[in-house]
């Protein structure tokens, strides 16, 4: 039988004693990593102590079978129900993304197709904001850069949980999959002689760095500031609100101009560049992590996809697992669920191939 490490168990014995201390609670950022921890835990302390149980109560069905024809038919019952315990229990025990219980900034960039890109890019921005408000997720628009048609340029999206979320149900955990090359074939509106185009659009997910995550040395910063801008460069702004952040010893930069004051841009901002500096400390220290986010997003070019959204047939690919399904108005709609849980079911097999 799959034995819960005893460690995690004497871990999560001691977690729930000090979540019980009133004094914990004083330190926000402390109950609200103890409270997390304890979410992860005890899916496996209780599968563990069912199994326990169940391992008994088999046992003794199993010597009454003997002169009972009664117990004879509950075995193997019990038996199913211990084999998906202890399947759950393997799930549970494998190795977990560290990111997993995170919320994400969402990053959608127009690419190839011109205004019909940037329209698609709007599309997405759509679908993720209607799947959010299904799981019951918080979203909130940090930057958006629009078009004249209504699309997007680029815009950067915050996703995140409602309180604590259990294993697996965080936002990062599902919209981990989503970073890649996102292709559309349809009948753009800009085309006069009704002829199927193909665009694409670029989405980027990162884990949200708190400031916890990422250490940032403020003379690491070059800050500028400027006048921010709408859809066709008209001012929108008298004053010099828009703020570009670049950390320098990296290159990498955050700006922000949605706001109406430099300092809430500047916070803005700063949350972008904490997300990105954490994806990049990450992928400096485990290259595993480092192969599997820049399988990303390099160039936002049709070449690299990872779905195809096929609105002719109204149809939904990922290529990346073979699903497909005919019910893509759904799936823009926000009705995610089957292509998410594809993806997250071909990860765990694959994490199961590995350990066995």
């Amino acid at each position: 039988m799959l034995e819960a490490p005893a460690e995690m168990l004497a871990e999560h014995a001691r977690v729930e004693q000090e979540l019980a201390d009133p004094a914990v609670h004083g330190d926000q950022a402390k109950a609200r990593a103890l409270g997390k921890r304890y979410a992860e835990l005890t899916p496996v302390v209780e599968t563990h102590r069912e199994l326990q149980e169940l391992a008994g109560d088999l046992a003794t069905a199993r010597e009454l079978a003997v002169d009972d024809e009664s117990f004879r038919a509950e075995v193997p019952v019990m038996e199913a129900r211990q084999a998906e315990l202890e399947a759950r229990l393997r799930t549970l025990l494998l190795p977990r993304d560290e990111n997993d219980g995170k919320d994400v900034i969402l990053e959608i960039k127009a690419g190839e197709g011109g205004e019909e890109s940037a329209l698609f890019a709007g599309d997405l921005l759509r679908m993720y904001l209607r799947y959010a408000e299904r799981v019951g997720w918080k979203t909130e628009v940090i930057e958006a850069t629009e078009t004249d048609m209504g699309g997007y340029k680029d815009v950067q999206l915050a996703v995140k949980s409602r309180g604590t979320p259990a294993p697996g149900e965080g936002v990062w955990s599902r919209l981990k999959y989503e970073g890649g090359v996102h292709r559309v074939q349809r009948v753009p509106v800009t085309e006069s002689q009704g002829r199927i185009h193909t665009s694409a659009a670029g989405v980027l997910v990162l884990p949200e760095a708190e400031e916890v995550d990422v250490e940032i040395d403020p003379n690491d910063l070059r800050i500028d500031v400027y006048r921010s801008s709408g859809p066709g460069g008209q001012s929108v702004n008298t004053t010099d609100s828009a703020v570009r952040i670049t950390h320098v010893q990296t290159g990498i930069v955050a700006s922000c101009q949605n706001e109406k004051s430099q300092l809430q841009n500047r916070e803005q901002a700063m949350r972008i560049l904490r997300a990105r500096l954490l994806a990049a400390a990450q992928d400096a220290a485990d290259q595993e992590a480092s192969d599997a986010r820049r399988s990303q997003v390099r160039t936002v070019d049709r070449s690299e996809r990872i779905r195809t959204y096929n609105f002719a047939e109204n149809r939904i690919a990922d290529h990346r697992v073979n699903f497909k399904a005919y019910n893509l108005d759904q799936v823009l709609d926000g009705d995610l669920d089957a292509v998410v849980q594809a993806l997250v079911d071909a990860d765990t097999e694959a994490k199961l191939a590995a350990a066995r």
